[in-house]
């Protein structure tokens, strides 16, 4: 039988006299009578910035090309699963759909493909995701494929004496490795092709002379990846196509050569690492290789792709050029004729693609704020010409990094960006420290950047301290520091994350009762080698994180399969450097994120580090997100995995996270440690 309400009412407010309240108060939170903020434990904030403003995906942009008045770029379009099409920038900043992002426009060339399209007047030659034909596509017209299946093509150059364009073939049909080699096209019937160039493992950056009578192009050989060893060579080209007295160039010094191009007025420039550096060369009218602008400075990055362009010609005198020094990233105007450099701008994380258009220098940007897109420079300043649609962020609630750097232990600087809690509804009670999230790229030579990153932004924003570190290896700050980690994979990297937690504990930024650390593939390697061989961190998280380096080994293709002999050293041990094989030492809390289709890691290594913490009492948990790499592309899931890191840094680390979070299941969660 159910009480009236008047009757329900009464009966509450006599009792009231007696007990507590029906309706127990809200609690009361302490504000600090200073600031005016509420005192709140560290990663317990509550934050604007949630899990999904993190995880909607955004467009993306690849190559830019200068091509018939207009720039043409790539774009992933966030609303097609990243599927990618080809727009056009016309003299009026108008943008048009060029080729439709259903095409779904991706080369495979190195499996990382890169550089997927050719403008030539009003028609295309586009690489198809699905079958990896090169198409041509005109106004008005269907597209035409005009290779052969089982070859794939990119890094095209136009040859217009010959009625050709040259490119890239990696050809898949015979058995071993495939082959790659330097091709020419004819422009309007299908076919093999002619090929003009072959006998190296690997090719890329054919670049035609502006009188069409010289090619030039980067050649590699295994064990080489195209960040160490590369060569550049020069051959006469014929109106049929043909190469004659090709001559490989600047034999006697070595390094890693990219980025060939030719001026205006037909001089070579290239960049190299001869002095460490990435710095500008050219060939000078002697024959001679001439040094630029000498600059301890990166103006490359590592060709995980084709199609890298980090300077464009302003004009025969002038080149606009992007690098990055101790860890910051700057665009540069150089005088030739007298080697004097100017800044146009050093606000920017990350700057690429730069090309010469018929009124100016474009190029990609992302900048430290959430603002990223298509810019032009514009005298001795930038405009941004176009930009996607973005998730809007306060600006209060933005942590700001600080770049810092320390000692590996032998005297080699190791370099990072820390991010401090940011948020200007609450602070911690006196004499309390945030945690620490370190973070970990996802490959040895990739990096972390100042470019802006909303899933930094969501754990500042709840009082998290972070530290995205560049281990050594990562790419950046010169060839010796990018191969500093070959031999030592899987150990530098961990001293690393172990020392920068320890140098942040030091300096009294940090808890050090509460570090944790996280990273995806490669990275969640050193997750798992941090947690078995050191006991520095008090909780990890690795998304689909290598944890055999002899099962890695196994799957590699081509363009890597000799990079981890290079990583972990020729004579190594890869059994003793695998956490798979180490798991006894493995008694922190740890959280397991993994997809179903990583071509790389498969499930099958996560779920026996799973089956053995659970079976040994270590507190774990695991996720698993079938049709999804270790990137978690799908947005759903991507909010899911990290809601579930912060409930499990919660449940380490004695917080109770703001918001509707679910709760992770964690196994042994009995055996936490108390702080």
């Amino acid at each position: 039988m159910k009480f009236p309400k008047l009757m329900f009412v009464l009966l509450c407010g006599l009792s009231s006299l007696l007990i507590v309240g029906c309706e127990q108060p809200a609690p009361k939170h302490e504000i600090d009578k200073k600031s005016g903020r509420e005192v709140a434990v560290y990663a317990s904030w509550r934050s604007p910035i949630t899990a999904e403003d993190v995880s909607t995906p955004s467009d993306e942009f690849g190559e830019l090309q200068s091509v018939n008045g207009g720039i043409y770029f790539i774009q992933s379009q966030a609303h097609l699963g990243g599927k990618v099409g080809i727009k056009r920038l016309d003299g009026e900043h108008a943008v048009f759909d060029v080729v439709s992002a259903d095409f779904d426009v991706r080369s495979k060339v190195n499996e990382y493909g890169g550089s997927p399209f050719l403008g030539i007047g009003q028609t295309l030659f586009v690489s198809k995701a699905d079958d990896q034909l090169l198409y041509r596509i005109a106004p008005n017209q269907a597209p035409v494929p005009l290779t052969a299946p089982g070859t794939r093509h990119a890094d095209c150059v136009a040859y217009p004496k010959g009625s050709r364009i040259i490119c890239v073939r990696e050809d898949h049909r015979g058995s071993g490795e495939p082959k790659t080699s330097l091709v020419a096209l004819n422009l309007n019937f299908a076919g093999e092709g002619e090929e003009m160039i072959s006998g190296a493992d690997f090719y890329s950056s054919p670049r035609v002379s502006p009188d069409h009578t010289q090619l030039a192009w980067i050649a590699w050989q295994h064990p080489n990846m195209p960040w160490d060893n590369t060569e550049l060579w020069v051959g006469n080209l014929d109106p049929k196509g043909g190469i004659h007295q090709p001559k490989r160039l600047v034999t006697e010094m070595e390094g890693a050569i990219t980025q060939p191009l030719y001026s205006p007025d037909g001089q070579l420039y290239f960049v190299a690492d001869f002095n460490n550096w990435w710095n500008l060369y050219r060939v000078g009218k002697n024959g001679k290789v001439e040094h630029v602008l000498d600059l301890d400075a990166e103006f490359a990055v590592p060709d995980w792709k084709l199609g890298n362009h980090n300077y464009a010609f302003e004009s025969a005198n002038t080149i606009i050029a992007s690098y990055q020094r101790n860890g910051e990233v700057s665009l540069i105007r150089i005088y030739l004729d007298t080697g004097v450099k100017e800044s146009i701008a050093v606000d920017f994380g990350e700057i690429s693609q730069l090309v010469s258009g018929e009124d100016g220098i474009y190029f990609v940007g992302d900048k430290i704020t959430p603002e990223k897109g298509i810019y032009k420079v514009t005298g001795r300043g930038i405009e941004l010409i176009y930009a996607p649609n973005l998730p809007a962020f306060n600006p209060n609630f933005i942590s700001r990094a600080e770049s810092i750097s320390f000692d590996s232990g032998n005297g080699e600087l190791v370099y990072g960006y820390f991010y401090g809690p940011k948020n200007p509804a609450f602070t911690a009670p006196n004499d309390t420290r945030p945690p620490l999230l370190v973070m970990l790229h996802s490959g040895p030579t990739s990096k972390a950047s100042l470019a802006f990153r909303r899933d930094i932004q969501y754990w500042t924003s709840r009082g998290f301290a972070v530290m995205d570190l560049n281990y050594r290896g990562s790419s950046g700050f010169g060839r010796e520091y990018r191969r500093s980690i070959y031999g030592r994979w899987g150990q530098a990297d961990v001293e690393d994350a172990v020392r920068a937690a320890g140098y942040l504990v030091n300096k009294g930024w940090v808890d050090g009762t509460k570090l944790a650390i996280r990273g995806n593939s490669a990275g969640g390697l050193t997750v798992l080698s941090a947690l078995a061989f050191y006991n520095t961190f008090k909780a990890g998280v690795s998304y689909s994180g290598i944890s055999d380096i002899e099962v890695l080994k196994q799957d590699l293709h081509k363009f890597e399969s000799h990079y981890v002999t290079q990583l972990i050293g020729k004579d190594s041990d890869s059994k003793s450097r695998s956490p798979m094989n180490n798991l006894s030492g493995l008694t922190e809390p740890l959280l397991l994120i993994q997809g179903g289709k990583n071509p790389i890691v498969s499930d099958k290594q996560s779920k026996l580090i799973y089956t053995a913490l659970k079976n040994s009492g270590v507190p774990t948990a695991y996720l698993f997100f079938d049709g999804e790499d270790y990137t978690l592309r799908d947005p759903k899931n991507r909010a899911a995995a990290m809601e579930a890191e912060l409930s499990f840094y919660g449940s380490v680390f004695g917080f109770t996270p703001a918001g509707d979070i679910p709760e992770l299941t964690l196994m042994n969660a009995e055996y936490l440690k108390k702080n």
